[in-house]
């Protein structure tokens, strides 16, 4: 079979072919048994993984949430002034106690007369606090800066000081009210 011809391969091959015709119907047949077995076949895998997949879905939304979180939460709190030393988180304590102790006073002196003036303290109070976040981000990036770190306190500061005034403001308020309604006017 060195340098045979394609003819003469087949002409040797003759005797050994299968010259009988399929019966009746057995293309169709021989489809309808592929297609059952292709169905088997995506049935079987599909009752495999049916409840798998939607759970390792879920699963690693999870994951991926919590890591999210976690780098979040480390981002957070490495840039704050807590994060630069045990005494700047007792100074950071401090403050944060102050201010506390200042809104509480303030919310008790609410009222009518005094609604203009601590409304105003709240927004001073939200610009003040704009102002530590990006502190907080400059003492993250400039990898504890004293200057930086020295704005952060003196926010704090400010922050008590605002406070303060409004409530010297307040008990002024008072003070001429009480002092009006005990001296009344006569004609």
């Amino acid at each position: 079979m060195k340098e045979d011809s394609i003819d003469n391969i087949f002409e040797k091959l003759n005797s050994q072919f299968d010259f009988e015709n399929p019966n009746l119907g057995h293309q169709e047949r021989f489809l309808e048994k592929l297609k059952n077995q292709n169905l088997n076949m995506v049935e079987n895998n599909s009752g495999k993984y049916k409840f798998w997949k939607p759970l390792m879905a879920i699963a690693a939304s999870v994951i991926l949430c919590f890591s999210l979180l976690a780098i979040l939460k480390q981002n957070k709190d490495r840039n704050d002034l807590a994060s630069v030393s045990p005494k700047m988180a007792e100074t950071q304590d401090f403050f944060i106690a102050s201010i506390s102790e200042e809104l509480l006073k303030l919310n008790e002196a609410k009222s009518p007369e005094t609604e203009a003036i601590i409304n105003d303290a709240m927004k001073q109070l939200q610009i003040l606090e704009k102002e530590y976040e990006t502190l907080k981000d400059n003492l993250f990036e400039s990898g504890d800066d004293k200057r930086v770190i020295y704005a952060m306190i003196s926010n704090f500061q400010t922050r008590i000081d605002v406070l303060k005034n409004v409530m010297e403001t307040i008990e002024n308020v008072k003070q001429l009210k009480q002092h009006n309604n005990e001296n009344p006017i006569t004609i």
